[in-house]
């Protein structure tokens, strides 16, 4: 349908397929956590909720400061507690000896060209 009203957006799509598509290679019990941005959010509101708190700061190297000590607490969280976004098992999959499947996306004909 978009190859018709939107030549542009049907090429970067075919062109990005392999971006889009680069989740396919992480086993399925990761695939809902990778399209999620709830960790991405969580950690928005984290940062927001502190600069909240301040309210005024003297600098951007200041709210820079506060952004990056709020990651560095959240990295250490991730690296000390047993709950993990990802878990230990599921991670192990990614080492496995077998190769990657290929995953190719066909071009597709338009609709008018079938006949």
């Amino acid at each position: 349908m978009l190859g018709r009203q939107f030549p542009q957006v049907k090429t970067m799509l075919l062109e990005a397929a392999g971006d889009i598509t680069a989740f396919a290679d992480f086993p399925p019990a990761h695939w809902k956590k990778i399209w999620s941005t709830n960790p991405l959010e969580r950690l928005n509101r984290e940062i927001k909720r502190r600069a909240d708190v301040v309210q005024v700061f003297p600098n951007p190297a200041a709210l820079d400061r506060l952004a990056a000590a709020v990651l560095a607490e959240l990295h250490d969280e991730w690296q000390v507690f047993d709950r993990r976004y990802l878990s230990e098992g599921s991670m192990a999959e990614l080492f496995t000896d077998k190769p990657a499947p290929q995953q190719q996306i066909p071009a597709q004909a338009e609709p008018n060209e079938l006949h």
